[in-house]
């Protein structure tokens, strides 16, 4: 201890340790040691409680000198020769580059998740019948949301797609049908040339929903839209049939019941014959033997109008289906909360 009051001393007074403890002290930083949690150079702290009121300030002041010194010393240490050929640290990677690798899972055991794969199933099969495929957006605006779909201001129909907002009056989309106008007015020419408009919009979408085992914040949708002369509500059965029963690989029995939307006149709700049960009754159709699955309609005149197209030369329909829905009656799934789930228990039966 009274060598170290010494050594403290010499730094107050001359501003330099004895030559051989302070060379002693570079030799180590230089080495790559961390100096700085030795005992010797701690000790030089417990001795500022011993100095005079006066003396403190100019010790307290040499230390921390010789602490940055130290620190500058230890942080340009040479790396040792068995590191020399590693080049820099990547700080992004996900381990050290002085460990080796740890063992990976085989990305062979990987799999898509569910929704993507029956997405890309649904698409397949809606090219073969000759409609294009684009992707929706995640984030629109109030007037392709509301108002390209006959929604006006203050419309009590905007209650039922109650979603997420940003400050700036951006929408988290409640439907892919924002997608009707954009696509419409893209494919003008088609109309021009004597070509129906025939697209598949498929997207995630979100609703401010209580969670339960039917209902999720965040899903997926499948829009269609086909606009040309002539367009019946036979049509818009015969393509929705068409396209189930290629999804199900069954013959399917349909029936549509009169609803409600703004954007679609006459509006409808598709149903279809159990796939499960044949029509017979059990716990996935509660027994009626049929499933309401998806929202349709002829679309409405003043939608076609404010997309650019003359209802009273052109006609169209429209309708949109929840994929997960779709998915969950294909493999008997009970809870629509495993698709984001994470669980592998549950991924692993899609691989």
């Amino acid at each position: 201890m009274l060598i170290l009051y010494a050594i403290c001393c010499t730094i107050v007074y001359m501003n330099e340790l004895d030559p051989k403890s302070l060379e002693d002290l570079r030799s180590r930083a230089r080495a790559g040691e961390n100096v700085l949690r030795s005992a010797e150079f701690r000790a030089l702290f417990d001795v500022i409680k011993t100095l005079p009121a006066e003396q403190k300030a100019a010790y307290g002041e040499a230390v921390n000198k010789l602490r940055q010194e130290l620190v500058q010393l230890s942080r340009s240490a040479e790396p040792a020769s068995q590191d020399s050929d590693k080049g820099p640290l990547d700080v992004t990677a996900p381990i050290s580059t002085n460990q080796s690798a740890p063992q990976l899972l085989n990305t062979e055991n990987g799999s898509q998740h569910p929704i993507t794969t029956e997405l890309e199933r649904a698409s397949e099969i809606f090219e073969l019948m000759g409609f294009e495929i684009v992707e929706s957006r995640q984030i629109d605006d109030d007037y392709h949301m509301f108002e390209t779909l006959n929604f006006p201001a203050d419309h009590p129909a905007r209650d039922d797609y109650d979603t997420f907002m940003t400050e700036d009056g951006l929408i988290a989309p409640a439907h892919t049908s924002t997608m009707q106008n954009r696509v419409i007015k893209e494919r003008l020419k088609n109309l021009e040339n004597g070509e129906p408009i025939a697209v598949m919009v498929a997207g995630r979408v979100f609703r401010n929903e209580d969670l339960d085992a039917r209902h999720e914040h965040t899903f997926h949708q499948i829009e269609g839209v086909y606009v040309g002369k002539n367009v019946t509500v036979g049509n818009l059965i015969a393509t929705l049939k068409t396209f189930l029963e290629s999804y199900y690989e069954q013959e399917l029995k349909t029936r549509i019941t009169p609803f409600y939307f703004p954007f679609t006149e006459p509006s409808f709700e598709f149903s279809l014959s159990c796939p499960f049960c044949k029509g017979e009754g059990c716990h996935i159709c509660s027994q009626e033997g049929w499933i309401e699955l998806l929202g349709c309609g002829m679309i409405h005149p003043n939608v076609l109008k404010e997309a650019g197209v003359d209802p009273e030369v052109y006609t169209g329909f429209a309708w949109g289906m929840g994929v997960e829905r779709l998915v969950m009656m294909k493999y008997d799934i009970d809870d629509i909360r495993h698709f984001n789930s994470g669980k592998l228990a549950f991924l692993r039966q899609f691989k």
